[in-house]
């Protein structure tokens, strides 16, 4: 099986991650796995990873000049142009795969996988973790008319038509992808799985982090994970400015993205009571993820069905209860109200969202360990790693037959 994405581990992105958890369960059931990722950081290109290296039994070459970083889309294009023609040329001259596993974040590797797919013949199994040109569109960076966004809307006709399977993360995501391209007797909807391998729900006074970063004594709200203009921040970061008179109360925001930009704005702004961390390896999640009290969840109004903020399952695993700013009905919205997890507040509410977060901080610590043990209760029950990957894995299989 032959594995094309832009970002893959060590790299701490979350695709990548979720793409090594399905190759080493293929590795475990007999496959050979090649993966063809980028040699730099996808996120933070000065970080360099070997070229040519083998984890966990899957066999990966990294490839040079292929990440940019993210400060700009004119900069991802070019990172994911020069991405897709070294994959084309290495995947096109080496031994022919079984089939192909593709994800369209970031979407140029898609584009790969059907010259690919075309020129080996062999199957596609296209992994839908966000939508564009609609999520583009939706943000206002495009006209839904323009020659960029009425190519792209071809193209992924063509390799939804060109799939022998295509995955979905939610059923808001699958309804769009059907309007593109009626695809449903070949879809599959499942969301993306937990690390929980790398999880475990630390208790407070055992946690290493909250010492390390002066958190003891203090009720900590997390916003961990890709701060992306598709998951806005503000109303969250407008809350903390709010509440910097709370000395028992901290934000940290971990990870990277164009909204980061945001938070450091409000630290100069002279916001105390925000921590700003870079993305942590994934060693150090499980104490990361557990140091919340309070994990938030952002999903932009216009996006729902185009993106999954699946940081969701991170804050469940770890048994925290979910602040959600973003629309109702959604993937996060139904989530909360099936399993009575946490809050939601609208975006633009910041008044709301503080009032929210001053309710949990004030309230007994016995409700939020009810939402955590309902939380990790929801994961256990059919949202983990074990029962997820192995469906998706199985999916795989069923197509091992050549295009």
């Amino acid at each position: 099986m032959l594995i094309l994405s832009q970002v893959y581990v060590p790299d701490p992105a979350s695709v990548g991650q979720h793409l090594h958890d399905a190759a080493v369960e293929m590795v475990s059931r007999g496959w050979t796995v090649r993966v063809l990722t980028s040699a730099r950081g996808y996120d933070d290109p000065s970080v360099r990873y070997a070229a040519r290296e083998t984890i966990d039994g899957v066999e990966i070459r990294r490839l040079p000049w292929s990440s940019f970083g993210k400060k700009s889309i004119k900069v991802r294009i070019v990172g994911g142009l020069s991405f897709m023609a070294q994959a084309v040329v290495r995947a096109t001259l080496s031994r022919r795969p079984t089939c192909i596993l593709v994800s369209t974040s970031p979407p140029m590797c898609s584009a790969a996988a059907l010259f690919v797919s075309l020129v080996r013949r062999v199957p596609i199994t296209y992994w839908v973790m966000d939508l564009n040109p609609d999520q583009v569109i939706a943000m206002g960076k495009v006209s839904e008319r323009s020659l960029s966004a009425r190519t792209l809307n071809a193209f992924n006709r063509l390799i939804l038509g060109r799939s022998k399977s295509v995955i979905a993360l939610d059923r808001f995501m699958a309804q769009r992808v059907n309007s593109k391209r009626d695809v449903s007797d070949k879809l599959e909807v499942m969301p993306p799985w937990p690390h929980e391998d790398a999880m475990d729900a630390i208790e407070h006074a055992d946690n290493p982090f909250r010492t390390k970063h002066n958190l003891n004594g203090k009720f900590v709200v997390m916003y961990s994970g890709n701060h992306s203009p598709a998951n806005p921040i503000s109303t969250v970061v407008e809350a903390a400015e709010r509440l910097k008179d709370r000395t028992d109360i901290v934000f940290m925001f971990i990870g990277g993205g164009l909204e980061k930009q945001k938070v450091e704005a409000a630290i100069e702004r002279g916001a105390t009571n925000i921590v700003s961390l870079p993305y942590q390896p994934m060693s150090e999640l499980k104490y990361s993820l557990s140091a919340a009290d309070a994990h938030v969840v952002t999903l932009g109004d216009a996006v729902v069905g185009m993106v999954h903020p699946c940081k969701v399952y991170g804050a469940m695993a770890a048994a925290r209860p979910i602040l959600f700013v973003g629309p109702a009905p959604s993937h996060v919205s139904e989530l909360i109200d099936e399993y009575k997890i946490g809050w939601r507040v609208e975006h633009g509410d910041a008044e709301g969202a503080a009032g929210v977060i001053r309710r949990m901080a004030d309230a007994p610590e016995s409700d939020r360990r009810d939402m955590g043990r309902r939380a990790t209760e929801a994961i256990r029950s059919g949202l983990s790693k074990r029962a997820l990957c192995g469906r998706f894995c199985d999916v795989i299989e069923r197509e091992r037959t050549t295009a």
